[in-house]
């Protein structure tokens, strides 16, 4: 049992055997190899893609902002001259229906007047009538009146006329006077 104890003192469980260590070293070496050549470069070709991609995602969604950005800042432009042409066009409405609300006034006004005129001128034109038929009729009362009390018939027309009015006139110009 000595011999045991002392080879696995002399033996440290740390420390591997030299053979052990130079074949683990040697397939260290192998496997590593195998990898730096085979698995390396596609892992750096894919991590290279991918960085590349997400690069240009990142230039493709800056790009993207600055270009909606500019889109937004037309739109407030058009939307702000939209109101102002809005604006413009209430207001140009606004003065086209005052000056025609004004038009139609004053064409109100101007047939209210012409109808008055006409009116007055009618008037006048029956009061003419009237006037022209009382004094005929006047007349031809007073002329047979006179006729009556005279005693004979008084036919001369044209004396007659010149009787009519000038007695007719007469009344007139005391009336007047008398307004």
């Amino acid at each position: 049992m000595n011999l045991l104890v002392l080879a696995a003192e002399r033996e440290n469980p740390l420390i591997p055997p030299i053979p052990e260590l130079v074949i683990g070293l040697i397939a260290f070496v192998i496997v590593f190899g195998f990898l730096a050549k085979k698995l390396l470069p596609n892992i750096n070709k894919v991590l290279d893609e991918r960085r590349e991609a997400i690069e240009g995602g990142i230039e493709k969604a800056e790009a993207a902002q600055t270009e909606a950005q500019s889109v937004l800042e037309q739109y407030k432009a058009q939307l702000a001259e939209a109101r102002h042409e809005a604006a413009r066009l209430r207001q140009e409405a606004l003065e086209q229906g005052t000056a025609l609300k004004e038009e139609l006034r004053a064409e109100g006004q101007r047939q209210r007047e012409e109808i008055i005129a006409a009116g007055h001128a009618q008037i006048e034109a029956d009061r003419k009538a009237a006037s022209q038929a009382l004094r005929q009729d006047v007349g031809k009362l007073a002329t047979d009146l006179a006729g009556k009390l005279v005693g004979e018939s008084l036919e001369d027309h044209a004396r007659q006329s010149r009787t009519i009015d000038r007695f007719l006139d007469e009344l007139e110009a005391k009336a007047e006077a008398a307004r």
